[in-house]
């Protein structure tokens, strides 16, 4: 996770967040995946049957339908429907705008494979009042957009986490014009399953 950032206790409603404690640029790589994290695949495997509630709070899952759970407090980063980061089709996420210190840094749920219905709380003018699994359909040509947008300044800003990327050489290519952008869409699980209500 971004240096420039701090876990703070948001209140009874919303628990805890990550918030920037400096300001972050549109274009800074906020979030990389890393070989800390953990990766569970949870189907036929015993020792994890315990522990749904907790992967469903604090996990994503990726295109292969694996847990995501982040060793850092990447994983206490909060839904809102207007995110001001989101991952390109590749392992992180940049800041689709600038981050005014002491502002929340959030990511959009509906980009993250989620299996429920879950009621939004974020307060924004465009809140959708609920995150689902199929938002990642609905959404994604407009967070495409966001990201396409937002992509360029990563060659303009300073980039604390550039030494973390898997393929930094991916990234250059499509900060050349060689290589087109991944979409978003390049991490949906292809059947995310039965839907279930939180």
């Amino acid at each position: 996770l971004h240096p420039n950032t701090e876990l703070r206790y948001l209140g009874p409603e919303i628990g805890s967040g990550v918030v920037a404690t400096a300001p972050i640029p549109k274009g800074t790589i906020t979030w990389v995946q890393d070989s800390l994290d953990q990766v569970i695949d949870v189907k036929g495997n015993s020792t994890y049957q315990n522990y749904p509630p907790v992967l469903e709070r604090y996990s994503f899952r990726n295109k292969e339908g694996f847990y995501i759970l982040c060793w850092d407090y990447a994983r206490f980063v909060n839904h809102h429907c207007e995110a001001n980061c989101l991952s390109p089709g590749m392992d992180f996420e940049i800041a689709i705008r600038d981050i005014e210190a002491g502002e929340e840094l959030t990511n959009d749920y509906g980009s993250l494979n989620l299996e429920f219905t879950m009621e939004c709380m974020c307060g924004s003018p465009q809140c959708r009042g609920r995150t689902a699994p199929e938002d990642f359909v609905h959404y994604s040509d407009g967070w495409d957009r966001s990201l396409k947008a937002a992509f360029p300044s990563i060659e303009r800003v300073e980039q604390p986490l550039w030494d973390y990327l898997e393929a930094p050489a991916l990234v250059r290519a499509c900060l050349e014009g060689r290589s087109e952008i991944p979409s978003i869409r390049e991490h949906m699980v292809p059947e995310i399953g039965v839907v279930k209500q939180l």
